[in-house]
């Protein structure tokens, strides 16, 4: 006897902030500048692994950059907080053109959605403030509500799968993202559709050789692409 599945949907979706939803105008290099001068560093030897590497826990990049001495890692990573809040406070911050709209639509489509980030709480919360996003979704994660390690590992968009229950399976899930990391840690979580948006750090064929499954102008068109893919 023959049987119909309905195809599954896709009801838990997990967005990066920076570059994704969030433009911040390189405001992550500018802090990453400041936070090496104030430790009397030279950024220039530092930049390029910065650029390489968005989308990663800062402190993982801090620890890279000085050589797995956690003293020096974490006095950095409170410089740079300290110097992104500032710019952030500075109103230097604003969402990516239908970025709201887009998360509306997803909601309206009954899917959750979760925002995630590389950044420290603190901060976060700081963007949210900034852009008056605190009830804009449900969740918003950081590295250490995963226990502390961010992308490219999945820890972040598994621990949406777990706290919210939004899907029963994590092929349902669907990560969006600006970044290789993104893209990493969105094939490693197990995802159906590794979404990479060219609003940010990485062009289309870093997206793709890190897994992204599509590549997109820019998250306004993620709620027309699922509901395609789900068809």
């Amino acid at each position: 006897m023959n049987t119909v599945t309905e195809n599954p949907k896709h009801d838990l979706v997990v967005l990066d902030m920076a570059g994704t939803t969030v433009a911040d105008g390189g405001l992550v290099e500018q802090a990453f500048t400041a936070a090496a001068e104030r430790l009397g560093e030279d950024p220039a030897t530092m930049i390029d692994h910065v650029r390489a590497t968005m989308g990663e826990s800062k402190i993982s990049v801090f620890r890279h950059l000085f050589g797995g001495d956690e003293t020096r890692a974490k006095e950095a990573n409170l410089a740079f907080e300290a110097a992104y809040g500032e710019l952030v406070d500075g109103g230097l911050i604003a969402p990516l053109p239908g970025a709201a709209e887009a998360v509306a639509a997803l909601r309206d489509q009954g899917r959750t959605v979760v925002l995630t980030t590389g950044f420290a709480r603190v901060t976060q919360d700081a963007i949210l403030d900034a852009l008056g996003w605190r009830d804009l979704v449900g969740l918003t994660l950081c590295p250490a509500d995963a226990g502390g390690r961010g992308r490219p590992y999945p820890d972040m968009v598994l621990a949406a799968f777990l706290r919210t229950g939004a899907v029963d399976d994590v092929r349902r899930i669907v990560v969006a993202g600006d970044t290789s990391y993104d893209m990493l840690s969105g094939v490693r979580s197990g995802a159906g559709i590794v979404a990479g948006v060219l609003t940010g750090a990485h062009d289309e064929a870093a997206l793709r050789a890190h897994g992204a499954t599509h590549v997109l102008a820019s998250v306004v068109e993620l709620p027309t692409l699922i509901q395609e893919f789900e068809a």
